[in-house]
């Protein structure tokens, strides 16, 4: 396409109107109209010109301009019957029960055993959002799974995708470890936004139990295993729920949480030719994640408030990332909120990673502390490192 064809800008309902809220008058569609039908024929008579395909082009063109908005049309969760409280860590560790829950407020975490995996959590987690969404599995035009530990090292999107009978829908998986699931349900508006789908599958979901010392005190008393997921479905550009995000990462402190690779490079020519690939338990900086999650948790709040033009006053629901249960609370009261405004599960699961969100979530909406028209703030944070937030009208 020429730099001519590239330059076609269709205006924005904003820029058609000046208002805020994008309304348009019947004049103003009508000159919207004119303006869109104008770009579609240059663009068409450009590409034309160098013989490739019409369709494509024009079938591009016009999905851009088909805005929509996304809603959560249903919540789920999975949790593995296998539970360890912090008496049971005692018996593999120097530990107790007062001393776990004095610093992270963790009572118990759930980890899977026998037949379970991420596919099966993932599954069941998708297929009860999907029925409280009285959305068919076939319906799903598309799945994003946020996971740091899948099935397979190629994605476990897919085998989720089999396992519940999406079978049209495009599945792939996002690694932002902690964030991932913030990440997942900003991304899966995005494509619901540009008209290109119209019911998405955000699943967030961890078994981080495979890749944890369970003789290391810093870290196995931590994490847990679990997913929860959501239904996006479309709706009106002005009502779409999401109002403001934020994202970021930073990979100079990657170091501080890390579960890297172990073995040779040189594994062709090695003495392990055959060996199984594998991955190091993982390794933390307590200290400096926490520090990091302190600073950086409000600052991201605070962006995707300000994108939303809100304030801290106008948040219903603070949903965190269960990493410790003093990051919580440091949060909410840089926020000025009360307990009962922030949603907090980690007693109960543990740090889930990706699944922790969406596991809150799911909670808080079947115990009526999340209800519809609410102001939700998300955040999560963790390895890479990653933060994300984004402001929700549930």
């Amino acid at each position: 396409m020429s730099a001519a064809a590239r330059a076609v800008v269709v205006p924005s309902r904003r820029a058609v109107t000046g208002r805020d809220d994008g309304r348009m008058t019947r004049v103003d569609r009508q000159h919207l109209g004119r303006r869109r039908r104008r770009a579609s024929a240059f663009v068409a008579r450009d590409v034309g010109g160098r013989g490739r395909s019409l369709s494509v082009v024009t079938n591009a063109a016009v999905a851009a301009f088909d805005v929509a908005g996304a809603r959560i049309a249903g919540v789920g969760k999975a949790i593995p019957e296998k539970s360890l409280t912090n008496d049971d860590l005692s018996e593999l560790v120097d530990t107790n029960d007062e001393w776990i829950a004095t610093r992270t407020g963790i009572r118990k975490r759930h980890v899977i055993t026998g037949d379970e995996t991420l596919t099966s959590l993932g599954a069941k987690a998708a297929m009860q959002a999907l029925e409280r969404a009285n959305i068919a599995a076939e319906d799903l035009d598309l799945i994003i799974l946020a996971t740091s530990s899948p099935d397979d090292i190629f994605g476990s999107a897919c085998t989720i995708q089999a396992a519940i009978g999406a079978k049209k829908a495009l599945a792939f998986d996002l690694t932002a470890a902690c964030s991932g699931f913030v990440i997942g349900l900003v991304n899966g508006t995005q494509f619901i936004r540009s008209g290109g789908y119209k019911n998405v599958l955000v699943i967030g979901g961890d078994v981080l139990s495979r890749y944890v010392d369970w003789r290391d005190r810093a870290t196995c008393i931590l994490f847990g295993d679990g997913a929860g997921a959501c239904v996006l479905t479309a709706t009106t550009a002005d009502a779409c729920s999401l109002r403001g995000f934020d994202m970021h990462s930073d990979g100079t402190q990657n170091h501080h949480l890390i579960a890297q690779y172990v073995g040779d490079n040189g594994k062709p020519m090695s003495e392990g030719a055959s060996n199984n690939g594998a991955f190091c338990n993982i390794s933390m900086s307590g200290q400096d994640v926490f520090k990091f999650a302190v600073r950086t948790v409000p600052m991201t709040v605070n962006k995707s408030l300000k994108a939303a033009n809100m304030s801290a006053e106008d948040i219903d629901k603070l949903v965190l990332h269960q990493a410790n249960q003093r990051i919580i609370d440091s949060a909410a009261q840089r926020f000025g909120l009360s307990e009962d405004k922030v949603v907090s599960n980690i007693a109960e699961y543990g740090n889930t990673s990706a699944g922790s969100v969406p596991i809150a979530l799911c909670e808080a909406v079947e115990t009526g502390a999340v209800k519809e028209g609410d102001i939700l703030a998300f955040a999560g944070f963790g390895a890479g490192l990653t933060w994300a937030s984004a402001i929700w009208k549930f």
